[in-house]
């Protein structure tokens, strides 16, 4: 791609490795991430993923002038689905526009139309005057025959509060939804916790596994906990989801939902704001063991980065080489290549917290475990989450497990 002239806001078709030219667009780097030595690049959040990365100025086109040409050669589903998320963060840019003239110009025409009601009338001045000179008058005479005890109290309170007597619950007439309208009370949430949630009041003792690290565990309480809410009336839906923060800011998380098949049906238009897609996976329970399965696939494979970046670099290899052949082979991934771009440039800010996916790691190898499943791979990882861990690097991004091997 030829080098174009670009600048901050501008939307793009960024090439990245073997992946087609996708749609983005140039926004400002987080404050600690530094931008890579050499040739000239943007920071590209791209449309339709999670993906953020930097991007050489030579694999950057402007989007409005190359978009048919990119329609034309991209036919994939994602990639139409990126395209549509383009033109959708365009209208809304040109609604915010139109909304912001309109309101502009009412703005000035209520200020004219008030300046306009301000001027003072020598005429009707004098009208006005002359009436209520009058009204003054009569009001005098017929106030000494006529002292209400109902008017003296309707001057002593405020509108707001005359509005509140007359209202039809002071009257004693409920509105027609009142039971609707109330809010339940935290009796609702002891009687569910006098109930059958009582005996999950668990106190652990030295002698007692943990029970965070028994899935099944879990999986009873789902289970329980939807049966005290069905019994009540009510519908459980569990629905964890797959994404950081920046996925949910922009609604593209991936949401993996179990439960009452109704309530997901009745939730999607929530789930398609929250996210870009969402799976319904049957019986309470699947929802939070398949979000384990993809944990541990992305905590084990972050582990194998790690090692392969730390055995090139001991063995005198580039890692940023390495880097560059892993995104023009069959492994490129916008999470390949951030989470490599983290630790050559140090920058481990938790975008996905060490404690979390470890813990993760843990619960999956105990449900391998529950079924006689082997985790081996799995296991390994979740050692070198351990010594990571042990260096004091909970509270960092997952891709901190690299620290593990360098010490």
């Amino acid at each position: 791609m030829a080098a174009v002239s670009l600048r901050l806001g501008d939307l793009v078709w960024g090439k990245l490795g073997r992946y087609p030219p996708w749609p983005g667009k140039i926004v400002n780097p987080p404050k600690d991430l530094k931008k890579p030595r050499g040739k000239k690049c943007f920071f590209v959040k791209f449309f339709g993923t999670e993906d953020h990365a930097w991007i050489k100025v030579e694999q950057l086109k402007p989007y409005h002038a190359h978009k048919e040409e990119m329609i034309k050669i991209n036919k994939g589903k994602r990639f139409q689905q990126a395209v549509d998320a383009v033109e959708e963060f365009l209208r809304r840019a040109k609604g915010k526009d139109q909304t912001s003239s309109h309101n502009s110009s009412d703005d000035k025409n209520r200020r004219n139309s008030s300046e306009e009601r301000s001027r003072p009338n020598s005429g009707d001045e004098k009208r006005k005057l002359s009436l209520s000179e009058g009204k003054v008058k009569k009001n005098m005479g017929e106030g000494k025959k006529r002292v209400s005890s109902g008017s003296s109290e309707r001057g002593s309170k405020s509108p707001l509060k005359r509005a509140q007597e007359q209202s039809p619950r002071k009257r004693g007439r409920p509105p027609k939804d009142e039971k609707d309208l109330t809010i339940p009370e935290s009796s609702t949430v002891k009687g569910m916790m006098a109930g059958p949630m009582a005996a999950f009041k668990w106190q652990p003792t030295a002698s007692e596994p943990v029970k965070d690290a028994d899935p099944h565990f879990h999986h009873f309480l789902l289970s329980q906990t939807e049966k005290v809410i069905v019994s009540r009336g009510g519908r459980f839906l569990e629905a964890p989801v797959s994404g950081n923060q920046q996925l949910s800011n922009d609604g593209m998380l991936v949401i993996l939902a179990a439960g009452d098949r109704g309530l997901y049906e009745d939730c999607s238009s929530c789930f398609q704001a929250m996210g870009k897609t969402s799976f319904f996976l049957g019986e309470v329970g699947n929802a939070a063991k398949m979000m384990l399965i993809v944990n541990m696939v992305q905590g084990s494979f972050m582990a194998t980065i790690a090692e392969g970046l730390t055995l090139a670099q001991v063995t005198g290899q580039s890692q940023q080489t390495l880097l560059d052949i892993l995104n023009q082979g069959q492994l490129a991934s916008i999470f390949l290549d951030q989470k490599c771009q983290n630790i050559l440039q140090g920058n481990f800010k938790p975008d996905f917290y060490l404690k979390y996916i470890q813990k993760d790691l843990r619960l999956a190898i105990a449900l391998g475990d529950a079924v006689n499943h082997p985790t081996p791979m799995a296991a390994a990882a979740n050692e070198v989450y351990k010594r990571a861990k042990a260096l004091d690097q909970s509270d960092n991004d997952m891709s901190a497990v690299y620290r593990a091997y360098i010490h």
